[in-house]
């Protein structure tokens, strides 16, 4: 499957698998007490609202697959302003797309997103009719080394919620 042409796609398949996976904890835990939502607008740089255990967390989803070269990530300096704001980076298996492992940048449960003061301001990909690329404002770039590496689902449940399933 050639992943940057169906890059749309296969960005909502990681995020309803990953959403899949927490609901099962939830569900196994016997307590079902999981709440997921979707913003109908990305303008504030997160994907997914999720809450429990009293702890409400905005949830930026990045995807690559296991091997990529990617080695930083766009984040929208709002996502600062969400209690609990964090940015998950999940690997996929691209054959079998089996999730993990799993980066994390985030502050413990209940905490804001650390600062994103003194991290490069992103620029817009595509250049205008004179090739100038401009600043976004609003879009830092972080690298790879700021995030931390989960192994599992089970431990990136623990680290949203402050929960062990």
């Amino acid at each position: 499957m050639n992943h940057t042409e169906n890059s749309s796609f296969r960005e909502k398949l990681i995020e309803h698998l990953f959403i899949g996976e927490l609901l099962k904890l939830s569900w196994k835990s016997s307590n079902c007490t999981l709440e997921v939502a979707s913003p109908e607008v990305d303008n504030a740089g997160y994907d997914v609202i999720a809450e429990d255990n009293g702890i409400v967390r905005h949830i930026q989803l990045k995807a690559s697959y296991i091997g990529g070269r990617t080695a930083n990530q766009k984040v929208h300096t709002r996502l600062s302003d969400k209690p609990s704001g964090c940015v998950l980076w999940i690997y996929f298996n691209e054959d079998t797309l089996e999730l993990g492992p799993f980066l994390f940048f985030g502050a413990q449960p209940g905490e804001r997103l650390p600062a994103l003061d003194g991290l490069k301001v992103a620029k817009h990909t595509k250049g205008d009719q004179d090739g100038f690329k401009a600043e976004r404002p609003n879009i830092r770039v972080l690298p790879k080394g700021k995030f931390r590496k989960i192994e599992c689902v089970d431990e990136v449940y623990a680290a949203l919620f402050g929960a062990t399933m």
